[in-house]
């Protein structure tokens, strides 16, 4: 067996390339941007009323006279003839300062009599209520940096510049097979001797949770030609996850079967409690994660290692780390690093019960795993623990 730091670290140093896309913007929130992108307009494009009011020539207006108002221009339009000294145009949200204006008052700053408006407000200065071409941003200027995360903001910001697709790093393709003689489908009938299968529904969903959908999901028996034929369709995706049947029963068939694959083994077994049968590999670039059979050991393995080699394709930080103090003693052998299932509380983190791998009720409800190092047994109420937060 190795170490938890000595397995990340080779599936890190085994991690092909990131790829990268080009994609629709609509289809691009979520992701990081793979270059940088530049403006090809000057935003706003033209000088335009921050308000519903009138606009006039600050300089050319006496302070005295009431302004002629001499037309309109809603959104959208434009008018061509320049306002003249001590005229106003009335004019919208939005929509372009007419030549020869350069001010904006408000609507609820003047009183009308006829055509002609007289300004209330006293503090109205040059240039107020306008927003002057490229105070935003400027043609040609880096509008986003490289590795900036897209957020639904950062879309908005973008289509406003009129941009429609954007470059990407690519989400890895992902496939998950399930094995195991004993699975039923939720929703089907289960006899004795049968659980329902339950490892696909976590994984799915925490994928779901990274932007990513499985591009294959298959159950299979515990058989080592089933076994075989659905890995070597799915050599083609990035990660594959296979769950049960990497330990050492007589009904644990997945090792094998990838080694008949050509499925290279860079580790199999990791000092950890759960997860400890553990197994990876690589065929070509594929990268093959072999994950026990128990949904705990699962996601606590997928937490822990797929969701760092998911970040190494997309460029994306997925898991935020804490150093909080326990609410609660806990004690252990030495020899491995346990991952528990945790509670956030104001300024400490609590173990949860039920830590065994078959338990998912206090994994439901867990904000976080506690990571408690290898060579310590005894822990604390106090003590300081490394956490990885695993709600979004």
């Amino acid at each position: 067996m190795i170490g938890v730091r000595e397995a990340k670290k080779i599936i890190l140093d085994n991690c092909p390339s990131a790829k990268i896309e080009q994609v629709p913007l609509k289809k691009a929130c979520g992701y990081v941007l793979a270059e940088p992108v530049y403006s090809p307009i000057d935003a706003p494009p033209f000088d335009q009323s921050a308000m519903d009011g009138y606009s006039f020539s600050f300089e050319q207006w006496d302070k005295k006279s009431e302004l002629f108002v001499t037309g309109e221009v809603p959104a959208g339009n434009i008018l061509t003839e320049a306002t003249k000294p001590n005229q106003a145009t009335r004019i919208f949200t939005g929509a372009p300062l007419p030549p020869g204006t350069d001010t904006v008052v408000m609507q609820e700053m003047v009183s009308t009599n006829g055509q002609s408006i007289s300004i209330k407000d006293d503090q109205i200065s040059k240039g107020m209520n306008v927003r002057k071409q490229g105070s935003q941003t400027k043609k040609n200027e880096i509008a986003l940096t490289k590795n900036h995360f897209l957020s639904p903001a950062s879309v908005s910001f973008l289509a406003g510049l009129g941009i429609n697709s954007v470059k990407i790093y690519s989400p890895p393709t992902i496939s998950i097979i399930v094995t195991g003689k004993e699975l039923v489908n939720p929703g089907q009938k289960i006899s004795e001797g049968k659980i329902f299968e339950s490892n696909s529904f976590g994984l799915a969903a925490a994928l779901a949770m990274l932007n990513i959908t499985p591009v294959y999901i298959e159950m299979v028996d515990d058989d080592e030609m089933q076994i075989i034929k659905a890995i070597n369709k799915q050599l083609n995706s990035d990660i594959i996850l296979l769950t049960g049947g990497v330990s050492v029963g007589d009904y644990d068939f997945v090792t094998t079967a990838l080694e008949k694959c050509e499925v290279n083994k860079l580790f199999h077994k990791v000092k950890q409690k759960p997860g400890k049968p553990l197994f990876f590999g690589k065929h070509n670039n594929a990268l093959v994660f072999g994950l026990p059979g128990n949904p705990a050991s699962v996601l606590t393995c997928f937490y822990e290692y797929v969701m760092d080699t998911i970040s190494h394709f997309t460029k994306r930080e997925y898991i935020k780390t804490a150093n909080l103090p326990l609410a609660n003693n806990y004690s252990k052998k030495s020899g491995l690093t346990h991952f528990l299932k945790g509670k956030m509380l104001p300024g400490e983190v609590l173990i949860l019960n039920n830590q065994e791998s078959y338990m998912m009720n206090s994994f439901a409800q867990a904000d976080c795993l506690i990571e408690l190092e290898e060579s310590e047994e005894h822990f604390h109420k106090g003590d300081k623990v490394n956490i990885r937060i695993i709600s979004c």
